[in-house]
């Protein structure tokens, strides 16, 4: 095990030191003809990513799924596929990339049965400046691979690739609300016809908060560009914003009994239907997809939920869920047969804001996809919700007093 864990320390050294990570700032292209996936003889898998210029790298393990893991600085993947890697599915069952954080981004590699690294390294051509990140994965058992599985202890990099973003100065004692566009940067979210649900909802968030803003309402955004922000950020971003009110935006792609028309939920133990825990489940799994550590996570989310917050905090929640329904509906939706949903969604679960999670639409459903693909619809629903949150922030002021007594 100690060579195991040598090996994975071998590849933090190759990152460099991090002055030399924020001084370097060409963005290195990863070259698809040139990277491979392959399973080789006697358990042993070759995974090749094959790069225009070398960067700084790091590589670990990941456990409850088994993943591996790897960082670049300024690494570009928009011109890659994941077929273009891995042609089908072997050791290595599925692979992910793309942008993590600004300036970084992350591959993420979903292991079929335990490996690890067995060799890594990245040589550079001295000619074409050129470079491959070569890494020689072994079987082990469940219990080896446990045993080296866990992100590196690395300030460096840690600061830079799980901190929330910087806030931007606001008007402390204004009505403030935080939009959270789901997904983001490698998690692309649903994707159909050649969009990403991540794209999708940043522009509608963008919209709103422009809407909102002519109204009067400050507006922050928990990410404002294509880059990964963790659940458990995007409920901390609204703590440090001291908001009065957190919207997570969403056009999911969900099969199960035929899903269409937006549809507003709100935060309950136990999920509505089958269908909205089919889809908690999935939105929950945004960390995982994009290899985000959860170690310890349930202990952080534990901390908020204080039922005593929650009693005023979830009527109000419903109220706003309501008020938005409404607006939508008479600005023409269409909404969901069943509109107003429950389920334990992470990103609902601050106790102390009153917070909703809006399905503006499906993108499973033809119907939705065409409304979401017009602007003219999307902009109808951007005024609805304006028009709603700020219908709610009057009724919900005027109710403070009673509520006090």
């Amino acid at each position: 095990m100690r060579a195991v864990l040598k090996v994975l320390a071998v590849a933090l050294a190759c990152a460099g030191p991090a002055a030399m990570a924020q001084e370097m700032t060409a963005l290195a292209r990863v070259d698809p003809a040139a990277s491979t996936v392959k399973d080789g003889w006697f358990g042993k898998t070759d995974l090749t990513v094959a790069l225009s210029q070398g960067v700084p790298f790091r590589v670990f393990l990941l456990d409850d799924p088994a993943r591996l893991i790897v960082d670049f600085r300024e690494a570009d993947w928009s011109n890659v596929e994941a077929g273009d890697l891995l042609a089908e599915p072997g050791r290595i069952a599925a692979l992910r990339f793309g942008a993590f954080q600004p300036g970084w981004s992350r591959l993420v590699a979903d292991l079929a049965e335990p490996m690890v690294p067995d060799e890594i390294g990245m040589p550079i051509d001295p000619v074409s400046g050129t470079a491959r990140l070569e890494v020689t994965l072994k079987e082990v058992d469940a219990a080896a691979f446990s045993e080296a599985a866990g992100a590196p202890v690395d300030p460096d990099w840690t600061a830079a690739l799980t901190a929330p973003p910087k806030l931007p100065s606001i008007d402390k004692d204004s009505f403030t609300v935080v939009l959270d566009p789901g997904h983001g940067g490698i998690d692309p979210g649903a994707q159909r016809s050649g969009l990403d649900e991540k794209d999708l909802m940043l522009n509608f968030a963008r919209d709103l908060r422009d809407a909102l803003r002519r109204k009067g309402v400050e507006v922050l955004l928990t990410r404002d560009d294509d880059i990964f922000v963790a659940l458990e950020h995007r409920v901390a971003i609204a703590h440090q914003a001291e908001a009065d009110l957190f919207i997570s935006l969403h056009a999911d792609s969900l099969s199960q009994g035929g899903a269409s028309g937006a549809t507003v939920y709100t935060l309950s133990d136990d999920a509505s239907d089958a269908a909205t825990e089919h889809l908690a489940a999935r939105h929950d799994r945004s960390d995982i997809i994009a290899g985000a550590d959860l170690t310890g996570s349930d202990d952080q989310v534990a901390g908020i939920l204080l039922d005593l917050a929650r009693q005023e905090t979830e009527p109000r929640s419903d109220a706003l869920a309501q008020i938005l329904v409404e607006g939508m509906a008479q600005a023409g939706g269409p909404m969901n047969n069943r509109p107003l949903r429950r389920a334990g969604f992470s990103v609902l679960k601050s106790a102390d804001i009153p917070s909703v999670l809006v399905e503006v639409g499906f993108l499973s459903s033809k119907r939705d996809l065409t409304n979401l693909r017009d602007p003219v619809w999307r902009a109808a629903m951007v005024a609805a919700m304006a028009d709603a949150v700020v219908t709610w922030r009057d009724r919900d002021a005027a109710l403070k007093p009673l509520i006090r007594q």
